[in-house]
């Protein structure tokens, strides 16, 4: 059995009469891809946004290792071991691959953070943005601009930083959004290797990918939990058959 790494109890997070997550109750374990499905409004990023401390819980219990982390800080989540990219690509366009890695380890180790100073220079960082650019394969791309990298590479460099933060857990936002068939392959490929030493929590609009890689899923809808169950029971389950594959709208 599979250690639960990160949980939520009767987790909450309102914006005035907005329920974006109510009373939702869902784990995530290690060596695990879990994916979070569901419409337009569901709640899938506010969930990944509350979970990494982005935004604060209305109410409700955030566990890592079953320690309650609900009080901390965005910083703190990070330093944790709960890493999170994000629906648009987010990195440092005029540094180059390996400063963009640096620039992620910093924020990881803590102490004083200086734009102006070099932390290629500092070996410890160095070496640990340089391993993280080796396991999403962009190792030969060290030294170039972040901005003259492909669109597919600039979405495997979001991850290489992710994982220069030492993370135990990934949260992946739609990391395959707006590329080709070719790069989408690419990082099919990285998470199924990630996923053999990381809990990896992903939420992503191509669902070729999600049933090729997931292996549990749960369906939100209206900010709740509708079913968390494996890739081939969730696609015969009447319930959610009913719910999404009923309707003209697009399914999740």
């Amino acid at each position: 059995m599979s250690q639960t790494i990160l949980e939520a109890e009767n987790l909450c997070k309102f914006w005035g009469g907005l329920k974006a997550l109510n009373e939702l109750n869902i784990e995530f374990k290690d060596k695990q891809l879990h994916s979070i499905v569901g419409p337009n409004g569901a709640g899938k990023s506010t969930l990944l946004n509350t979970l990494c401390g982005a935004y604060p819980a209305t109410s409700g219990v955030i566990l890592y290792h079953g320690k309650p982390i609900t009080h901390l800080k965005g910083y703190e989540f990070c330093r944790t071991g709960i890493g999170r990219s994000f629906q648009k690509t987010n990195i440092f366009h005029n540094a180059t691959c390996l400063e963009n890695c640096c620039i992620a380890a910093q924020q990881r180790i803590g102490g004083s953070f200086n734009l102006f100073r070099k932390r290629s220079t500092n070996r410890k960082i160095a070496e640990i943005a340089r391993s993280a650019l080796e396991q999403v394969g962009l190792g030969a791309r060290a030294d170039t601009k972040a901005t003259e990298v492909s669109y597919g590479e600039q979405r495997q460099l979001e991850i290489a930083m992710v994982l220069a933060t030492a993370p135990k857990v990934l949260l992946l936002d739609e990391p395959m959004a707006g590329m080709g068939h070719e790069e989408s392959q690419t990082i099919i490929s990285l998470l199924k290797e990630l996923k053999k030493q990381y809990c990896i929590v992903l939420v992503e609009h191509d669902m070729d990918a999600v049933f090729e890689l997931s292996d549990l899923m749960t369906v939100m809808v209206d900010g709740q939990h509708l079913i968390t169950d494996t890739v081939d029971n969730i696609r015969n389950n009447p319930l959610v058959q009913d719910a999404y594959l009923g309707n003209d709208d697009e399914v999740f």
